[in-house]
């Protein structure tokens, strides 16, 4: 597999790594409190993520089913683009942009821990399958639009370049929220 896509992979996994630890850290009926100071829980945080990884999933497969008709091969070297450069910064961790989510994309704690990490997981294989099936394709031809705005464009590399960037921002959001339950408790 192309080397940036292979990095690509392991941070889907490192994501799929962190948020077991999370779980097996956290007593599955705490997984929806929120914090004091309101915003999402831990189940929310992780909730948004399957959302966000609902939404995109389609996107890549129709982009990947362009790419193949474009002709010619991958690059030596992926780049994101302006737009998925600043797309994938803001979504990433360490960002300190803040973001209203589109109501699409605000997630429910209704289901339990277990079934939001099983979500989760069957979510982050199928990328990760659309990852291995993009290798030695021209994603830096076929654009994508963003699932958040109409108006954002950027090329398929920089699609799933955001996916696991805006996977670590969440889960480092998760963590905080479950270090500042467990300290009031």
């Amino acid at each position: 597999m192309h080397a940036q896509l292979q990095s690509l992979a392991d941070d889907f996994q490192s994501a799929s790594e962190r948020l077991h630890r999370l779980r097996e850290g956290i007593p599955p009926n705490r997984w929806a409190e929120r914090p004091a100071a309101g915003g999402w829980s831990v189940a929310e945080c992780i909730a948004h993520l399957n959302l966000t990884a609902e939404a995109y999933l389609p996107l890549l497969r129709g982009a990947l089913d362009r790419a193949r008709g474009t002709g010619g091969g991958a690059p030596a070297t992926f780049r994101l683009g302006l737009m998925g450069w600043l797309i994938h910064r803001m979504a990433g961790p360490g960002s300190r942009t803040r973001i209203k989510t589109s109501a699409a994309f605000v997630p429910s704690a209704d289901a339990l821990a277990q079934e939001i990490v099983s979500r989760f997981d069957r979510l982050q294989a199928e990328q990760i399958a659309l990852l291995r099936e993009a290798d030695g394709l021209p994603l830096h031809r076929v654009k994508v639009g963003s699932p958040f705005s109409d108006r954002v464009r950027y090329n398929t590399f920089a699609a799933f370049a955001i996916q696991p960037a805006h996977q670590h921002r969440h889960l480092d959001q998760a963590e905080r929220v479950w270090e500042e339950i467990r300290a009031r408790a």
